[in-house]
């Protein structure tokens, strides 16, 4: 379904990720989600314990998440939460919108990735997603869209919580921007100004299983 087809006009956006670190691309989407589906407002949540990157170094997650606040400051719809980061064990995705749900936080909108979208069946509890908030699918270069009937032949009956973004499309991988700090390169035009003075004021990413490893397929699951 496309933007025009479902009112989302006043939810409010989630965006959760490992933000290590959060770049211009993360930007881009939660404003044109927002922008384009009339949010009320974006919340980033840095992940705690990211399920699908167990076998990988991440930042501490303090800095991940100094990181989203230096990003947002400027945005007054922009929010962070640390939810995840409070809570033990995985961070489920099911776990985070089932305690927004139960703050009375209002109508969900959570935000992923086209590769994050593929792999919905495999998270945990994915129908309760499903029914805890809409789901806006924005497209990222270098992976193809799901086919249109993707959900409805691997989850019957959900097809009509999905919302698809038509951009922006923009190639980029925080694992880019780990590898050019790692090697002294600028990150300038990456990542916000204020995000780029904070890797280079805690010397992050000069760790070489944090700067190079590449993750897995992200799924949240």
């Amino acid at each position: 379904m496309t933007a025009e087809t479902v009112d989302l006009h006043g939810a409010h956006g989630v965006f959760g990720g490992t933000f290590d670190p959060i770049h211009l691309a993360h930007l881009a989407v939660a404003e044109a989600a927002r922008d384009d589906l009339g949010l009320a407002d974006v919340t980033f949540i840095p992940a705690g314990q990211p399920p699908h990157k167990a076998d990988r170094v991440i930042s501490p997650a303090t800095d991940r998440a100094a990181m989203v606040a230096a990003a947002i400051a400027d945005h007054q719809d922009f929010h962070l939460s640390t939810i995840e980061l409070e809570r033990d064990g995985p961070s489920y995705t099911v776990d985070t919108l089932a305690a927004l749900a139960s703050a009375g936080i209002g109508q969900l909108a959570l935000i992923i990735s086209m590769d994050s979208f593929v792999g919905l069946p495999t998270w945990r509890e994915p129908e309760r997603v499903l029914e805890l908030a809409t789901v806006v699918v924005a497209p990222r270069d270098g992976f193809d869209d799901a086919p249109d009937d993707f959900l409805a032949t691997a989850m019957p009956g959900v097809a009509a919580r999905v919302v698809r973004l038509a951009g922006p499309h923009l190639r980029m991988s925080a694992s880019e921007v780990r590898r050019r700090a790692a090697a002294g390169r600028s990150i300038r035009y990456l990542v916000p100004d204020a995000v780029a003075a904070y890797i280079g004021d805690h010397a992050l990413y000069r760790t070489p299983s944090i700067a190079t490893h590449e993750p897995r397929r992200p799924d949240r699951s």
